[in-house]
């Protein structure tokens, strides 16, 4: 990819195309990708993954396992299965956006309906809000510490309130601009936080104790195995995060890429996250029993390290909250129409620093980003599993006309089901969602009812994808899904039903703004064939 404002081209399938300029406003909402503008590669869903994940957002996520009372070395076996575990989830998730041009929250409309993809959107924002605040939240308050180590400019809920505004308002710009710029930023932020990270060995090499154990009377939850997995949950949360949002870069990439490399791309670069949680880890071991991990560990760094955390700081934060950002703003103005994706931006931009304001300076920020990392695992995590298993029984064939029927204001086609729901995705998502809720232990802010069921051992993620699968499966061979979703090649291991498919149809009660979107920035060919099959 071309760092440069000039075009560069890329071969997409036979075809050679200009990759648009950094500094042009991306004018794609959700509507499918024509295949000319598919100019990325698994290169770069595997930069824009870890560009997003290398920052201090999820060094502080890093932090958990030691502040809960593991010893290092038990951190990082938490860490490692947290990764590693979530990763294995994530992986199937950067195939859509290449086979239906879309993001996975309207591609998720092939599993739960045009309408039902609703589920995919609200997983969407939940997520967005969590990692946009955190993002600012740690890298302002980093910037704050450094300014009071560096300049001795004292510390403020004022001044903290201001670096906020200011972060969050630089990511809000980067936004605006799109898919090109987040490229940009998130190459700079790959390599640029790596090196300043790996520096930390030279940093702390000095007062560095890998023998850290604070001991048994330390386990947050009285024990080392509910800690353990506790601290392994809240890892998974980052991998699982990128969940809602892989369709939104690998949209730009060919259908015809291949799916090993895909697959290995979202792997390697979640892999590759274990450098700043690692970080976390150790750096928590520094200043463990400290309040703030943040302002702490600036006190106690060689200054010129100092420095440079201020610059892991600011990238950092633009990396993480672009591309959370970016997501939803993206899918927002699917739901609702009557904002572009600029508009939906910025209204979630605003939304999500009220948040960060009020979660930052009126509450515990430990218990809300624990709160909120607990809702995405256990509710995320069975989306994607139905999602995965629908791969697998569809073969991976997916018709792009059809999932944007509902957002061009129009019904009837391949996935409109009934009333535009296919409950069979809903009905095992709604109760798998919710047994989780219920066994699931987030202290202070999530204790389920059940949360003791394991003898304190959190056991909400495993529930939770069993109900779904379980669910999911059962209603695909009790009540089988029409043929013709099936593709040539027919289903694989599940029936499927005779069934005539329904007509593409101009929806009278849709919005002007949801019918207006037919002949404007989507793809010739998928207005042409849904177009084409309505009844005039």
């Amino acid at each position: 990819m071309s760092s440069s404002n000039a075009p560069d081209t890329t071969h997409a399938g036979s075809a050679t195309t200009s990759r648009p300029k950094v500094t042009d406003v991306e004018q794609h909402g959700i509507n499918t990708i024509p295949d000319s503008d598919r100019t990325s590669r698994p290169l770069d869903l595997f930069r824009i993954q870890f560009g997003g994940a290398n920052t201090f957002a999820t060094v502080l996520l890093g932090t958990f396992p030691i502040a809960l009372g593991l010893s290092f070395w038990q951190a990082v076996g938490a860490t490692l299965a947290g990764v590693v575990v979530g990763a294995l989830f994530l992986m199937p998730m950067g195939l859509f956006g290449p086979l239906t041009g879309t993001n996975n929250a309207v591609s998720s409309g092939a599993h739960f309906g045009v309408r039902g993809r609703i589920v995919g959107s609200f997983l969407s924002l939940l997520t967005a809000i969590a990692f946009y605040s955190i993002s600012v939240w740690v890298s302002g308050d980093a910037l704050v510490g450094a300014m009071n180590r560096l300049f001795g400019v004292p510390d403020s809920d004022l001044l903290r309130g201001v670096v906020y505004a200011v972060l969050g308002a630089i990511v809000i710009v980067v936004v605006v601009f799109g898919f090109q710029f987040m490229l940009l930023v998130n190459k700079v932020v790959v390599v640029g936080n790596t090196v300043l990270i790996l520096l930390a060995v030279v940093a702390y090499a000095s007062v560095f104790d890998p023998s850290f154990d604070p001991g048994p009377s330390a386990y947050a939850l009285g024990s080392f195995w509910p800690t353990f997995v506790l601290s392994a949950l809240i890892v998974m949360g980052n991998p699982v995060s990128f969940g809602a949002f892989l369709g939104d870069w690998s949209r730009y990439i060919p259908a015809a890429t291949s799916r090993k490399s895909l697959l290995g791309a979202t792997f390697g670069a979640q892999l590759m996250t274990l450098i700043p949680f690692i970080f976390g880890v150790a750096t928590a071991t520094l200043v463990a029993g400290e309040a703030d991990y943040v302002i702490a560990l600036i006190k106690i760094s060689p200054i010129w390290y100092a420095v440079l955390l201020m610059v892991v700081a600011f990238l950092g934060g633009l990396s993480t909250g672009v591309t959370s950002l970016y997501g939803t703003g993206l899918d927002f103005s699917s739901v609702f129409p009557r904002l572009s994706r600029v508009q939906a931006s910025l209204f979630i931009g605003i939304i999500a620093f009220v948040f960060i304001l009020v979660g930052r300076l009126a509450f515990d920020l430990i218990a809300s980003v624990n709160a909120f990392i607990g809702a995405i695992v256990i509710c995320t995590t069975p989306w994607m599993v139905i999602m995965t298993i629908g791969y697998i029984v569809r073969r991976g064939y997916y018709r792009p006309a059809d999932v944007q029927v509902f957002n061009l204001g129009m019904r009837g086609g391949a996935y409109w089901f009934r009333d535009g729901v296919n409950w069979r995705g809903m009905v095992a998502w709604i109760p798998a969602a919710v047994a989780g809720l219920m066994f699931a232990n987030y202290p202070p802010l999530i204790e389920g009812p059940f949360r003791d069921a394991a003898g304190g051992i959190d056991i909400s993620l495993p529930v939770a994808i069993g109900v779904a699968a379980v669910l999911y499966l059962g209603l695909l061979y009790a009540v089988p899904e029409p043929r013709y979703v099936f593709g040539p090649q027919g289903p694989r291991w599940v029936p499927a039903a005779d069934g005539d498919e329904p007509q593409v149809v101009a929806d009278e009660s849709a919005s002007h703004h949801r019918t207006a979107r037919r002949g404007h920035l989507m793809d010739e060919s998928v207005t042409t064939e849904l177009e084409a099959r309505t009844d005039g």
